[in-house]
């Protein structure tokens, strides 16, 4: 390695960098205020112009764009023709390109940004250098991170200034990973105004165990994975465990702002949610909705987990607690069995969703519509008080989360009975009544809350029958006077939020 060319945004570290190449006799070409930073620190530096022989222009737009640069880059130094090209137009090859990009993302984040301010931070000739680096891997390393200074140094040191191409290699694809990040963010933008298309990337693949079953292999591709989601303790997370964390993930969200809530969750569906006054209080209410279908779930809460609810929880076998933390003793406690997996996460929002389908893909926007108790329409002649409007609006938090036709009976912010996944609504509502029965938990005074619409008033009947007091329902049926008729004669009370949460 002969030459380097410098140009970085983030000059965090680079004159340290820079000595560390000088020492190896490696001769550096730089730009603007990298080659400005460089001399003033006493490095010897020869500027973009000299080399090139062209000046900057375009209020800096153009710099690097010139085939003395590109051509250095690009040569093959195996290849005899492109050797001799260089000679005869007096080109000199660069062996490492060392870039770091316009902050495109943290500009968009700003606060009043203008269209204008934003196109400037779209870099080109960084992304150019890099890609035309990165193609060319046998004969230039490319480095686009200060956290590979380091690394390129110190293979230096090792290689005697020899760099092997295995080694170009992994930085290469490093490179393309960078430059594709920046590409999506930039496309990102410009769709978030058009509306058109959007660009997925999937990086970092993780090879799991297997699929939902032993015969089918399976992959965790991760976007912001590991910004979101943190393992502490235990086995690595299997692909079951992964559907179940997004359902539980999904659900607890709901609550990020309440207070102290527990939700247990098996194969994607809630088995129980409750809120109270403590964590322990509230997995002990969550519990009780159906003490044994927890056996193996998943457990998630919206505060740190303390010592007494690790205490609780720890007489049961679950496959998975995540929390957005845990206080050290109660850590300790719970990791003692080293099968369970601990996760502490960060509250996050999607704001769209993916799914593959036969022959394509569906995209569509998040379910994330958050309730106020003022958007619920009361619609009968008797009216809920503050505790039933609570559970009304806690119900319908927990419902959406159901996989359709769904039906959830709650009272003081715990749910008493939950049915869901059938084909007809009315089934849905025995069977969350008949579970309820099952494990003890009374109905009288509970609130109940529907995904959709009831289309005939048998549903509202069998409701009638538990003594629940209130239905909360989005409305919608060409039979809805008939249903509100129904819960008129029997004094229940009845809101319309207008919104359908189906879930499939």
């Amino acid at each position: 390695m002969s030459r380097a060319l410098i140009s970085v945004y983030n000059k965090t570290g680079v004159v340290e960098f820079a000595k560390k190449l000088a020492s190896f006799d490696i001769e550096i070409i730089s730009t603007g205020g990298t080659y400005n930073l460089l001399i003033e620190n006493g490095i010897k530096v020869r500027s973009i112009i000299e080399f090139t022989r062209f000046p900057e222009i375009l209020n800096g737009r153009v710099k690097t764009l010139h085939p003395n640069i590109f051509g250095g880059i690009l040569a093959d130094k195996e290849n005899d023709q492109h050797l001799s090209e260089l000679s005869n137009l007096n080109i000199s090859s660069i062996d490492l390109v060392v870039v770091n990009l316009y902050p495109f993302k943290e500009t968009i984040e700003k606060p009043n940004v203008t269209e204008k301010e934003i196109i400037e931070e779209i870099d080109i000739g960084g992304v150019s250098l890099i890609r035309a680096a990165a193609k060319n891997y046998k004969s230039v390393s490319v480095i686009h991170s200060v956290n590979q200074y380091n690394l390129l140094t110190n293979e230096l040191q090792n290689s005697g200034n020899n760099i092997s191409e295995n080694f170009n290699r992994s930085l290469a694809s490093k490179a393309f990973e960078y430059i594709s990040n920046y590409d999506k963010t930039i496309s990102d933008y410009f769709n978030s105004v058009s509306e058109k298309e959007k660009v997925v990337i999937l990086k970092n693949p993780q090879i799991l165990r297997y699929g939902e079953n032993p015969h089918q292999t399976s992959t965790l591709y991760k976007e912001n994975f590991d910004e979101i989601f943190s393992v502490k303790g235990g086995k690595e997370l299997s692909y079951n465990n992964l559907l179940d964390l997004d359902s539980a993930y999904g659900l607890i969200n709901e609550f990020k702002e309440n207070e102290p809530t527990c939700a247990i969750i098996k194969h994607g569906n809630p088995c129980g949610v409750a809120s109270a006054e403590n964590l322990t209080e509230a997995y002990l209410n969550a519990f009780s909705t159906d003490t044994d279908s927890p056996f193996g779930g998943i457990l998630i809460f919206n505060k740190i987990i303390d010592f007494k609810t690790s205490q609780e929880v720890n007489k049961l076998f679950f496959e998975i607690l995540a929390a957005p933390g845990f206080d050290p003793d109660a850590f300790e406690l719970l990791n003692q069995k080293k099968n369970r997996r601990l996760i502490e996460f960060k509250f996050s929002e999607e704001k769209s969703e993916l799914r593959k389908i036969f022959g394509g893909y569906l995209v569509q926007d998040k379910d994330n519509i958050v309730y106020d108790k003022l958007d619920l329409r009361i619609v009968t002649e008797k009216k809920p008080d503050e505790n039933i409007l609570e559970d009304m609006y806690f119900s319908t938090k927990v419902v959406k989360h159901i996989k359709s036709n769904s039906i959830c009976f709650v009272k003081n912010k715990k749910t008493l009975g939950i049915g869901g996944g059938q084909p007809s609504r009315i089934e849905s509502t025995k069977i969350a009544i008949m579970k309820a029965s099952h494990y003890n938990n009374d109905l009288k005074g509970s609130v109940v809350s529907s995904d959709a619409f009831f289309p005939f008033s048998d549903g509202v009947e069998q409701i009638i029958k538990t003594g629940a007091v209130a239905i909360v329902q989005p409305g919608g049926s060409v039979r809805d006077p008939e249903v509100i008729e129904t819960a008129n004669k029997s004094g229940l009370i009845m809101a319309l939020s207008g919104v359908r949460h189906f879930k499939h």
